[in-house]
């Protein structure tokens, strides 16, 4: 590993007990290749410090997608409680939205 022990001030803990490593913004551009390796391959989380506060962090794509799944069902959990929570009551019709909203000529 190319990060020195100075640079590696601790382990963040993650949801699903996996841990993330810290890593200053120059060390992880100056090794950037090797870090992106780490991410993609080790599947490693690494968060991306600046001046000693989290900015960013690069996870496996794995990571992202299972982020975005839980995203979605979220965003439908929504979608189906304020469908069950208009009925009953008068609809608008979408042209009708679009029209009073100026969406529409």
């Amino acid at each position: 590993m190319l990060v020195s022990k100075d640079k590696m001030d601790k382990k963040y803990e993650t949801p699903g007990s996996c841990e993330a490593t810290p890593l200053e913004s120059s060390v992880a551009r100056d090794n950037f290749s090797d870090t992106l390796n780490r991410v993609s391959y080790k599947k490693e989380r690494v968060v991306i410090r600046r001046h000693g506060r989290d900015v960013a962090a690069l996870v496996p794509i794995e990571d992202l997608q299972f982020l975005e799944e839980i995203e979605d069902r979220l965003d439908l959990e929504e979608a189906l409680a304020a469908l069950k929570e208009a009925e009953g009551e008068e609809l608008i019709p979408w042209e009708k939205v679009k029209k009073d909203l100026g969406l529409q000529e």
